[in-house]
């Protein structure tokens, strides 16, 4: 029997009950021609383009954000999390910038027992008065080290002889214990960290111990969702036709999870001329829409493009689900990714076209790939990717149920996404994994396939 070749993606039903029709189908005998995949309608005014390969769509999008005008701006530490450095991070300063002490306990110096001085030095005070050889004094952590001082003796391995007029040792005293020297950690001008360097928590720890006030960093992406459809609900429960809007909620919070700026999300109805005006008139970076990117009578995104001048970077690819995703590029640095409607679907899409994208206009180093055994088969589309939902067990990797392009029930249990070549992939089969941007152990047996 021939495999017969699932329909366009367009997130309906059909496609899907068409696409595990094809999961069931016996491989093809060599003597019977290869399938040809359907060719996608052309919508009015746009030309017809052949679906792109995965991978070479999600080329595609990495060199449109490579291509994209540089940018870059100098913001104060609390404003650069997340965004990357355009230029190395170097020290302004010794750190520490004087030696200090690594422990509470007694500065002291040259060999004891010590006569104890009055008072003691304590963090963030002037320079203190300094110690002759056989004299302590109690010290704070992170206080100036008297000049004189040759270690530091922590409280709990010091005691007073019996008539508590001198400071004895329980152990050894090496020279130069438990003090910090100035530069242990760097001296002023050393490159601390590159250009491109992201910018955590930690950095930002980093950055303020020496001595900056504010960063030179590429600023994050700014980006407007575009939900589209006249029969979303946006709360209480489906009804009388209408569903809830599942992607609206969700993208926001992924998208700044890819390190960009969400700027707005807004809901539009089935309407051309609204969508073009969002469109047209949107100052962000990057432009996502949801729905209508096939070609159905109420499917605007291409003939919005067509009229905006927008030229098609990829106009479909071969992957399931999310077939009819796009990208477009609208002017001098700005694009548009058309996600398809259906919420697996639009994560694929997310995950193809936006997170590469995403990526080289925020200056980010790419993931590191990588591969792991599948712990059980999974079938595959005749000639396209599939993006399947897996967790992490043991060495392995397990595939979820609820993997249609309309079910968001799998990837919410998963923690990556297998990709899976055209034909399939055997269990124990190396396959490579896209990692989600949270750990998220999937919980509840009726995900497992």
């Amino acid at each position: 029997m021939t495999a017969r070749t699932p329909a366009a993606d367009d997130g309906s039903d059909e496609a899907l009950a068409l696409l595990r029709d094809a999961d069931r189908t016996a491989p093809r005998r060599a003597s019977e021609p290869a399938a040809r995949p359907r060719p996608e309608p052309s919508a009015a005014g746009a030309p017809h383009r052949r679906a792109s390969p995965w991978d070479d769509a999600r080329a595609v999008a990495a060199r449109a954000g490579r291509s994209a005008p540089p940018r870059a701006h100098r913001v104060p530490l609390d404003q650069a999390l997340g965004e990357t450095l355009t230029e190395p991070l170097t020290a302004l300063t010794d750190l520490p910038s004087f030696d200090t002490s690594a422990m509470d306990g007694w500065a002291v110096a040259g060999p004891g027992p010590w006569a104890v001085q009055d008072g003691g030095v304590l963090a963030g005070h002037a320079a203190p008065a300094p110690l002759a050889d056989g004299e302590a004094v109690r010290i704070a952590t992170g206080a100036r080290i008297p000049s004189g001082a040759t270690a530091v003796i922590r409280s709990e391995h010091a005691r007073f002889d019996e008539a508590r007029t001198l400071l004895q040792a329980d152990r050894v005293v090496l020279h130069g214990q438990d003090i910090r020297p100035r530069g242990q950690e760097c001296r002023s001008g050393d490159v601390l960290l590159p250009a491109g360097a992201l910018v955590t928590p930690a950095v930002l720890g980093l950055a303020a111990a020496a001595g900056y006030d504010d960063l030179a960093t590429v600023p994050r992406p700014r980006v407007e969702v575009l939900v589209l459809g006249d029969e979303l609900l946006t709360q209480g429960l489906p009804h009388d036709g209408l569903i809830r809007d599942a992607l609206g909620p969700m993208l926001g919070f992924w998208l700044r999870a890819l390190g960009a700026d969400v700027i707005a999300t807004r809901r539009l109805k089935d309407d051309a001329g609204a969508l073009l005006g969002a469109v047209t008139g949107s100052s962000a970076d990057l432009v996502i829409t949801t729905g209508g990117t096939a070609s159905g009578p109420v499917d605007h995104v291409h003939p919005v493009l067509h009229k905006a001048g927008a030229e098609l970077l990829v106009d479909g690819v071969a992957v399931r689900p999310g077939h009819p995703m796009l990208l477009a590029q609208i002017g001098v640095g700005k694009h548009l990714v058309g996600l398809p409607g259906n919420p697996l679907a639009a994560v694929s899409g997310l995950l193809t076209l936006a997170e590469p994208l995403l990526r080289e206009l925020a200056h980010r180093a790419r993931p590191m790939t990588y591969t792991a055994p599948l712990r059980n088969e999974v079938q595959g589309h005749p000639h396209d990717t599939r993006l399947v939902p897996v967790v992490h067990r043991a060495d392995r990797v397990l595939p979820l149920h609820y993997n249609g392009p309309a079910m968001l029930r799998g990837v919410a249990a998963a923690d990556g996404l297998a990709v899976v070549p055209p034909g399939g992939a055997r269990a124990g089969q190396e396959v490579e994994i896209l990692d989600l941007p949270w750990a998220h152990t999937g919980s509840g047996d009726g995900c497992f396939t």
